[in-house]
């Protein structure tokens, strides 16, 4: 259900906090295991700067499979 909120917020390209805010969360770590790597790990969303990891204005976007989640997502919340 965390990667299916996560996958929900994703509007264009966010960054970590834009993400949190969405969620109203607050804690980083807890975002970070519980939401952005399995989200990553299932190939739902992918880093802009993927050479870099650790680049200090990454931000994380849907890939093909992640927008197709949440066109079934939005059909099931709309149904």
């Amino acid at each position: 259900p965390q990667v299916e909120d996560l996958v929900k917020a994703i509007d264009g390209d966010m960054d970590r906090l834009e993400l949190q805010k969405s969620l109203n969360l607050t804690d980083r770590k807890n975002f970070r295991i519980v939401y952005l790597q399995p989200a990553l790990r299932d190939g739902l969303i992918e880093l802009v700067y993927a050479d870099s990891p650790n680049h200090p204005q990454q931000k994380y976007r849907l890939t093909e499979k992640g927008k197709e989640l949440k066109d079934k997502i939005i059909g099931r919340i709309e149904d």
